[in-house]
């Protein structure tokens, strides 16, 4: 399969060269990170170190987060090794950036795939121990990385009904793939049991749970995290995080009958893609409502603002009063719901949360957590709550004890990679 791939790309990318060359000019967001992720300017340090090293791999925003408490962890229980980390997309460098510069060693840009631009990296990064959070598979850096004898570790592994199905139709493509990694850990039993159904030996297979459980270890606990920025007096605070297209417009509908009722009501919205903050304010405009954007200024709208910033939708999260979780009335599969829940707060969102499924199933389980099916359903819950501060605190303590309930996922990660080390 190897040798396959490899004899397509000596095929195709001197034909597609010009043609991917003009894209890349033309599209800023891919033109500021082509030369690095090539491996240009990317050079070894001046003094040579003689620690053990980790190199880190997150594909986008929320695989940053998920790595954020191993990344702190490993910080924790192991000072001594050095921790090199990278990310796939422009978003989820700039996460790094933000929320790990002053956890590892080094931030680099990811290889493209291709196998000199590999080995380049390798020369450089020197990695005792590889680590893909969650997903990005690539077959040249993990055959390579296979071929150096560099031990290669999947964590918070997870394989949805709809990628099952993807694994079992290219499975000639996925299966070496899979067995090329030492370890593979997985989120829950069932993902396991996917693996070992691709034909996965059960021995290269772990379960070691859900990193994102563990968030509220390395997070603040307590409530009403520093922000940079103003808001107008209000008396309770909506906060709706990750939106996808689509869904800015339920939520402003809502807000809106909701305002009637209750005037001193505020919402943040904190869309996924940051750079649609400009269409959620014309958004809220057509509707009648004034909304500030993050970008734009460091204060609040009279009736909202759009939160189209990197790293700070954690801390909004500790100050409101409920939280909405995006990619979830419409169908983006969700997002993580932990991260309003360790804040002790009421979480809503819609029924697409397959990726999430066994967070928000416990949440729900637990009484700390609402599914509304629409605008409707998202209307009345939210009335119920705003107009019940005995609900809100009921829901508050069994979100958070939910997740404090699952605690240790880090430190059974942190006793593996030594014994990988």
């Amino acid at each position: 399969m190897i040798i396959l791939y490899n004899i397509l790309q000596i095929i195709l990318l001197p034909v597609l060269f010009v043609p991917l060359a003009i894209f890349v000019l033309l599209t800023p967001r891919y033109r500021s990170r082509t030369l690095s992720r090539l491996g240009i300017g990317l050079k070894p340090e001046a003094v040579a170190s003689k620690r053990k090293t980790i190199w880190i791999h997150a594909l986008s925003v929320g695989e940053v987060t998920s790595a954020l408490p191993l990344i702190s962890g490993l910080r924790k229980h192991m000072p001594e090794i050095k921790l090199v980390f990278s990310a796939t997309s422009k978003a989820g460098a700039a996460t790094a950036e933000k929320l790990l510069h002053d956890k590892v060693d080094r931030i680099i840009p990811f290889p493209f795939d291709i196998f000199p631009v590999i080995k380049k990296f390798l020369r450089v990064v020197k990695p005792d121990l590889f680590i893909l959070v969650e997903t990005d598979f690539w077959p040249n850096i993990i055959s390579i990385l296979g071929q150096q004898k560099i031990p290669t570790l999947l964590v918070n592994g997870r394989i949805s009904e709809e990628s099952f199905q993807s694994y079992q139709r290219f499975s000639f493509f996925f299966k070496p793939l899979f067995a090329s990694f030492q370890t593979l850990s997985m989120q829950t039993e069932k993902d396991k049991d996917s693996l070992i159904k691709l034909g996965i030996d059960h021995k290269q297979i772990q379960t070691l749970g859900n990193l994102k459980y563990d968030t509220a270890l390395y997070s603040a606990s307590g409530r009403h995290q520093p922000v940079s920025f103003s808001l107008p007096a209000y008396q309770h605070l909506l906060v709706a995080g990750s939106t996808h297209e689509g869904e800015e417009k339920i939520l402003l509908q809502s807000f809106r009958e909701l305002k009637n009722k209750y005037p001193h009501l505020y919402l943040i919205i904190a869309p996924r893609i940051i750079s649609r903050g400009k269409d959620i304010q014309a958004l809220a405009k057509e509707m009648d409502l004034t909304a500030n954007r993050r970008s734009q200024i460091n204060a609040g709208g009279k009736d909202l603002f759009i939160l189209d910033s990197i790293g700070e939708l954690n801390s909004v999260y500790s100050h409101a009063d409920v939280a909405f979780v995006g990619g979830s009335l419409v169908n983006k599969r969700g997002h993580n719901p932990i991260e309003p829940a360790i804040y002790s707060i009421p979480v809503l969102y819609g029924e697409h949360m397959e990726d999430f499924s066994e967070i928000s199933d416990a949440l729900l389980l637990t009484g700390g957590s609402i599914m509304v099916k629409d605008q409707t359903e998202l209307t009345t819950t939210l009335e119920n709550l705003l107009s019940n501060a005995q609900l809100r605190l009921k829901m508050g303590k069994a979100s958070r004890a939910c997740i404090i309930n699952q605690q240790g996922v880090i430190d059974r990660h942190i006793r593996f990679i030594k014994e990988m080390l």
